[in-house]
């Protein structure tokens, strides 16, 4: 008899193909943010949760460790990029570049703890689910 497929062992993607995807809808999502209220607000977050979730979901076991280190350096990245193009968008409009970061990081930590937790316990149980118990 074989065994079905469950959602944990589905992930079939590279790990490249996963930071490229990760990047490009944390940037999406910003920037349908910005259209929406000017400003990166908890609509960033909820997406950005939702991302490091699907994220973890869709990679493949062997790139466990690039997705386990993304979550932050996407939030980052996607800030730099915001901050050195509209600062006001995550900080006060007079900020240089580092501290609108530093401020746009602050401000969405709780989302940042929140998504990588979640995808750090996703890739957990899929690794504890991929790995047969030993039978007594």
């Amino acid at each position: 008899m074989s065994a079905s497929r469950t959602i944990w062992d589905e992930g079939r993607e590279n790990g490249r193909a996963v930071v490229a995807l990760g990047a490009a809808v944390a940037l999406s999502a910003i920037a349908v943010n910005l259209a929406m209220v000017g400003r990166v607000s908890m609509f960033f977050d909820l997406w950005f949760v939702v991302l490091c979730l699907g994220l973890a979901l869709l990679v493949h076991p062997r790139d466990f460790f690039t997705v386990g280190v993304l979550p932050p350096l996407i939030m980052l990245g996607a800030f730099v990029v915001l901050a050195a193009g509209r600062p006001e968008a995550i900080a006060s409009p007079r900020d240089g570049i580092v501290q609108a970061v530093v401020s746009g990081l602050a401000h969405h930590s709780v989302a940042l703890i929140a998504g990588y937790a979640l995808c750090l316990v996703t890739l957990l149980f899929r690794q504890r689910l991929a790995t047969p118990l030993p039978q007594p």
